[in-house]
Formats: C-alpha cells, structure tokens, sequence
C-alpha cells in the first residue's frame, strides 16, 4: 500500500485527530492546490467534528486575498506559489476561525502552470499555531497531478503531527 493511498492519508488523518483531542486543541486548514483534499481526509474521521474547526478552499487570488486576507502585495511580490504566501494563508485562517493550529498548502500540481523558478510539483507549505508560532517549508514532489496533491496532503498532515505533538521543527 502507497503511503499516499486515500486509506493511508485517513489514517494519517486519524492520528492528528487523536493527538488534537488529547490536547483539546483544534485544526483549520486553507488549501488551494489540494481543492480540500486535506478537509476531505479530515472529515473522513468520525468524530471529526471535535478536533476539525472548518476548512477554506482559496484556489484564486482573488479567494486568497477575500476570504484570508492575504496581502495583494505579498502575491504581488512573492507569488502564489511562495512559503509567504502560504505563511499568510495559515495566518489568516487560523485568524478567521476558532482553532489552535492551521495548515497551509499551495503549489504547482501540473501537469502545466509550471515556471523555472517554481516547476510542476513544488509545494508550500506553512503551519501556525498558539502564541504567533508559524513556519514554512517548500517541497518538490514527483509525479502526475494527482501524486503531487496526495503527497502534499501527506506532508501538510505529517507536519501537524510534529507541531501540535509540540516538537516544532
């Protein structure tokens, strides 16, 4: 079984499930090149709705900006595609929720969009949390699209777990 399967995912989904209601703590995702694949793994766990705040698909800029408040010079600058850009949407919505974490995921899932400075399968990534935590990573993933958007919602989770489990790399 590929560690980027749907049953694998959900069960990746499941443990930040169990680590978030152990600590009573609750999660907000904002997604764009994943269009909710995160949510939809998330949901996919009963008894999500104790640990699973609500989730915000931005796949525009437009959304970006509306719905999280994501700055018009930071797309401007730095792109959609750029960890200041996923910074920001992690920001923004843990702002516009009620949860104690939020996970960011924006990127390149091709097969075209791509540019030499951010090629088909690069993804950033952003986590915020409690007393102004945030980071950022970006990674390349190969692969199709559908590769690409699995494995980014394998390492948006997994990087929940490091965070929220309080071992913040």
């Amino acid at each position: 079984m590929s560690a980027c399967d749907q049953r694998s995912l959900e069960a990746l989904a499941a443990e930040v499930g169990a680590l978030l209601l152990r600590s009573g703590e609750r999660l907000v995702t904002a997604e764009s090149c994943t269009g909710g694949w995160v949510g939809q793994c998330l949901t996919a766990v009963a008894g999500s709705s104790s640990w699973f705040d609500r989730g915000f698909i931005t796949y525009s800029n437009e959304a970006k900006i509306e719905i999280l408040g994501v700055g018009g010079d930071t797309l401007a600058a730095q792109g959609a595609v750029s960890e200041a850009t996923a910074g920001a949407m992690a920001l923004g919505a843990l702002r516009r929720s009620r949860a104690t974490w939020a996970l960011a995921i924006t990127g390149v899932a091709g097969p075209g969009g791509g540019s030499p400075e951010r090629p088909v399968g690069t993804v950033c990534f952003a986590w915020a949390g409690p007393d102004g935590y945030l980071a950022t990573a970006s990674r390349r993933f190969p692969g199709d699209r559908e590769a690409v958007r699995a494995q980014s919602v394998a390492h948006a989770l997994q990087g929940v777990l490091r965070r929220a489990g309080h071992d913040l790399c």
